[in-house]
């Protein structure tokens, strides 16, 4: 099952939203200075990598390695600082935690309870990125209004109260649909998992390919309740991923 649709979309209407998302990287850039994007390497990641490498280079950007990733990922990774000749910072969880954790669950203990697995999320996902963004002003996400009701209502600009700095989220007006035609139009690199079922790709014992009609975050988490599938990088993150950060 491939995930990424072909071209569909109006030309004029997705450079309309290029340009609008480049104007408002640039004018983060402006008004904070010191701007950060957290990578996923989703495929909302490739476009803003992309926009932000052509337009916008003064904002850093890093990925979280969890040390759980797939290695599809892990290549793409390598494949992204191929075609751009840059170095993509990349920020890993603190060894001793990850050995306490383990010592106390197991390997695989999130699969044991709710608890178990945000305790792994926050130690393999959320300090790293905690750790990142320290001492920027702004963080830019790939948050997308389609995905979920609480995001159809996200500001294109707002104040993160919980990391105490500016959101800037310049996809919002993208669908999937403009986000794979611009994936496609530009030949960007992105994770071959896509193209297997998976549209929503984290740690590896935590992504799994998804069946015709289910929803995208079906192959997330899969063992909990819908109601639970986020890691707490985003407070109530629904529909998305670290990929929409």
């Amino acid at each position: 099952m491939t995930i990424a649709p072909v071209l569909t979309a109006p030309a004029a209407e997705l450079a309309g939203k290029v340009a609008e998302s480049v104007r408002l990287l640039q004018g983060a850039v402006r008004e904070h200075g010191r701007v950060v994007y957290a990578s996923s390497l989703g495929p909302e990641a490739a476009v803003l990598t992309d926009l932000i490498f052509a337009h916008a280079p003064q904002i850093d950007i890093f990925t979280v390695d969890t040390g759980r990733l797939p290695e599809a990922t892990l290549e793409l990774l390598e494949r992204i600082e191929r075609r751009y000749g840059r170095r993509i910072r990349v920020v890993f969880p603190e060894a001793q935690r990850v050995q306490n954790y383990v010592a106390d669950h197991g390997v695989n203990g999130f699969y044991r309870g709710l608890a178990q697995r945000h305790a792994c999320c926050h130690i393999r996902k959320v300090e790293p990125f905690q750790r990142a963004i320290f001492g920027y002003h702004a963080w830019v996400t790939g948050v997308r209004h389609e995905q979920s009701a609480e995001r159809a209502a996200t500001p294109t600009l707002e104040f993160d109260a919980r990391y105490r700095l500016q959101k800037i989220n310049p996809l919002l007006p993208w669908t999937h649909g403009d986000i794979w035609n611009y994936i496609r139009a530009e030949k960007l690199p992105y994770n071959p998992l896509h193209d297997a079922g998976y549209p929503s790709i984290g740690c590896a014992p935590c992504s799994r390919a998804i069946e015709p009609g289910q929803d995208s975050r079906a192959g997330r988490w899969w063992w909990e309740s819908p109601e639970s599938r986020e890691c707490g990088l985003q407070p109530r993150q629904l529909p998305g991923s670290i990929s929409d950060l």
